[in-house]
């Protein structure tokens, strides 16, 4: 009796001691508070920003995007070959667009862990996790980076550049969906808050204005497959969510979060939100999910319903956003689902 009851502790101590071991990411560490007692946010300080699985993991090669500023063209451009590009596969985990608010984790060398807030995912009911050199974080005073009040530009060419307020000098150029806080509007320009240029401006044709938290007029689903539409022949991505290049869900997801509409970050997840709608039934804009095992094992592509029978997506390493007709073979035998997000 002694022996068993032992032997069910130990038992017991060892699953407390996995549970500790291998639980979704800690608490990200508290809001930093400056000496005024102000409240701060940390927001992604550059273009585009890489997590990595881990740090120290990247290649000569992924230089470029490691610095503050990025350089996504010349890193993109680097991979040149589909095993280059393909080598990303389970190192890196997601992408984060200036601006967008992150939490910290915790903190090793030049590297921080940080959740992604609004990429929802069930590694942690923080928000998307990974690693970045922590010089691509900025802190930014919360009250100014309020997503309940005021308005955004949302970017909505493919790239866009950022210009000083008082001259053309290019700061940066920013992605496709990038949403920052809007100051004013005068003469062809959007006057926005930065993290840490202060005030700087972008063409009015290159941006959407929308009042914050007040984006309930839903697109249609042809507004959805045009937005996709600009993006054909752009090569895929691993982890990618900007207009540097797309994973599936990346680029699923990032034409949802254009509208306002956020969706979970991972297409495994995404195959759960929504309703979902039969094959017979489906509309313009319905996503569309692909699993092993001939669509009955684990999801792990994504693509977008366009009408006509046909599907638009970014496959995989090696190849372009594409549309090709859903009876492909590859994916018509691995269908397993779609689901629908708008209401209609």
């Amino acid at each position: 009796m002694t022996r068993s009851k032992n032997r069910f502790f130990w038992i017991l101590s060892l699953m407390l001691i996995s549970i500790v071991l291998f639980s979704n990411i800690a608490e990200p560490v508290a809001a930093a508070t400056a000496t005024n007692g102000v409240k701060n946010k940390t927001v992604i300080g550059v273009s585009v920003a890489t997590l990595w699985s881990a740090p120290g993991l990247a290649r000569s090669l992924d230089a470029p995007s490691l610095k503050a500023p990025v350089d996504m063209t010349a890193w993109t451009a680097a991979m040149n070959t589909a095993a280059k590009r393909r080598w990303l596969t389970g190192k890196t985990e997601t992408q984060a667009l200036y601006g967008q608010e992150v939490k910290i984790v915790q903190t090793k060398g030049s590297w921080s862990q940080v959740v992604v807030t609004d990429q929802s995912t069930p590694k942690s009911r923080y928000g998307y996790p990974g690693w970045l050199p922590t010089v691509q974080l900025q802190s930014v005073p919360a009250a100014q980076w309020s997503r309940t009040s005021g308005n955004e530009a949302v970017v909505s060419a493919d790239k866009a550049n950022l210009y000083k307020s008082t001259s053309s000098s290019r700061l940066l150029e920013l992605s496709f969906g990038t949403r920052l806080p809007v100051i004013s509007e005068k003469d062809g320009w959007v006057n926005v808050r930065t993290p840490q240029h202060g005030t700087a401006r972008l063409r009015s044709e290159d941006v959407k204005i929308v009042k914050i938290g007040s984006e309930t007029q839903q697109p249609s689903g042809e507004q959805l497959v045009n937005t996709g539409r600009e993006f054909l022949g752009l090569p895929y991505l691993w982890a990618g969510t900007s207009a540097y290049g797309f994973d599936c869900s990346g680029f699923t997801g990032a034409i949802y979060a254009y509208y306002g509409i956020l969706l979970p970050r991972d297409a495994s997840q995404q195959a759960l939100a929504g309703k979902a709608v039969s094959k017979a039934n489906l509309q313009p804009g319905d996503l569309m999910f692909f699993a092993h095992n001939n669509g009955k094992g684990k999801v792990h592509h994504v693509s977008m319903y366009i009408g006509d029978g046909k599907m638009i997506h970014s496959p995989k390493a090696g190849k372009t956003v594409e549309i090709i007709p859903i009876s492909t073979a590859g994916y018509a035998n691995e269908f397993s689902g779609a689901r629908r997000y708008l209401n209609n």
